[in-house]
């Protein structure tokens, strides 16, 4: 039997990673960890600061835990802002799991990394999963470098470590965490809420989006995948659909359709978003083990105005 400690359960990701892994494990093997209390009571949960490395390290032996998905890290946006925080949580938090996976013999660790990994001499078309990439956010320096080691981790110790370049998600469960993209969640709530949006970037700037659950599968697919068909220890690139504002825009109008959009640029975020590509080439991942997305940008829209629409107030 595994037990599955994922930690940093309460962030965009881990919430609903969490619920999915649940459905398939049994709750009483997944064990969530945040340094927040969960809002609501949904099984297992530990308070951890992903830190504190002898904290982590306990909650690992005194629960048996033998996969750790260790989700932590500041965001591209909100790590500009404190670049030598957003280093040392990033780095130390993975560091510290992929070194307890060698010591302790773990069975498999997941760790994201992201197209901010990417930079502005990155190929932006069809990005291929081997390529120049020169990261210039301390988000994307950390994503870059966490790669490399997840790789060296596994080639030197034999860690069984996975990870996936995620694009720009997008979910109804968590509010936005400060990431470039996180406009695209943003939108959904104050189209449903009625409200106009006011987007921090230009009408066409093209980013690669992926719908939540299909995130969430091809995590859970990417860590039940026979380790003889994972050929990328550095992190698999991933992709869905890509889109524009003026795009999300008008797919949000085919189901609300007096919704308006204004901008606001914000010409930090533009910055980060430029350097990012564009389209993503994610064949190696389909080959190796058979991804294939499941949503496009309408059937996303439909579903994100549908759950969020749950939520509003009566009257």
């Amino acid at each position: 039997m595994q037990t599955l400690l994922v930690i940093g359960a309460s962030g965009q990701v881990g919430s609903d990673l969490v619920d999915a892994l649940r459905k398939q494990h049994g709750e009483d093997r997944v064990i969530a960890s945040d340094i927040r209390e969960p809002e609501t009571d949904r099984g297992r949960f530990i308070k951890l600061d992903a830190t504190d490395t002898k904290g982590v390290e306990e909650a690992i032996r005194s629960n048996k835990v033998t996969q750790v998905y260790q989700l932590v890290a500041t965001l591209s946006a909100t790590g500009e802002r404190n670049p030598m925080g957003a280093w040392k949580l990033n780095m130390q938090t993975l560091l510290d799991v992929l070194e307890m996976a060698r010591d302790l013999k773990l069975s498999k660790v997941y760790w994201p990394s992201s197209i901010a990994a990417f930079g502005s001499h990155t190929p932006a078309t069809d990005t291929p999963q081997n390529c120049i990439m020169d990261p210039d956010t301390v988000y994307g320096i950390s994503k870059l470098a966490g790669e490399r080691w997840c790789e060296y981790f596994h080639k030197k110790f034999g860690v069984d470590v996975r990870s996936l370049r995620y694009p720009g998600l997008i979910g109804y469960k968590a509010l936005p965490g400060g990431g470039t993209t996180d406009y695209a969640v943003d939108i959904y709530h104050k189209a449903v809420r009625g409200e106009e949006f006011l987007c921090p970037l230009k009408s066409n700037t093209c980013l690669p989006m992926m719908y939540m659950d299909d995130a969430i599968r091809a995590t859970i697919e990417l860590m039940e995948a026979d380790p003889d068909r994972i050929s990328v220890r550095s992190s698999y690139n991933l992709s869905a659909f890509s889109f524009t504002p003026d795009e999300i825009a008008k797919s949000i109008r085919k189901y609300i359709p007096d919704f308006v959009m204004g901008y606001d640029l914000q010409p930090r975020l533009q910055g980060i978003a430029d350097s990012w590509p564009n389209s993503i080439d994610s064949s190696r991942a389909a080959a190796d083990w058979d991804w294939k997305p499941a949503y496009d940008l309408d059937r996303m829209s439909e579903e994100m105005i549908l759950q969020l629409g749950k939520n509003l107030p009566a009257g």
